[in-house]
């Protein structure tokens, strides 16, 4: 098992950055996946960003080349850079781990971004 803890979260006007921290309460080392996914009100849960089994990362089309997400294994933690943010960015974002192969999801709390326009 591992516990989430998302932090970062916030206001800021449209065109800001903001960068989400989760730290994890296990080493990040050997995840099978990890990563970002956000859900807005009245929508479906997608993906922002991940780091994969294969050792690439997956973003999703519409934060390419404004999001980058990191790592620091010796802090377990993941981060989120979000940067030119769009009042379309806002969410509560979660971070999401998976430990091995067909294993379950852990999820943390989730953190509000919001964007004023």
């Amino acid at each position: 098992q591992v516990q989430l803890e998302e932090s970062g979260g916030g206001l800021v006007q449209a065109g800001g950055s903001l960068r989400l921290s989760c730290a994890a309460s296990r080493s990040i080392s050997n995840m099978y996946e990890m990563g970002w996914y956000r859900q807005a009100p009245g929508k479906e849960r997608e993906l922002v960003a991940r780091f994969t089994a294969r050792g690439s990362i997956d973003y999703a089309d519409s934060v390419k080349a404004r999001f980058t997400i990191s790592r620091d294994n010796t802090k377990n933690t993941v981060y989120l850079q979000m940067n030119n943010l769009a009042p379309e960015d806002a969410a509560v974002y979660s971070c999401n781990a998976r430990l091995t192969v067909g294993g379950g999801k852990y999820w943390g709390q989730g953190t509000q971004v919001t964007v004023s326009s």
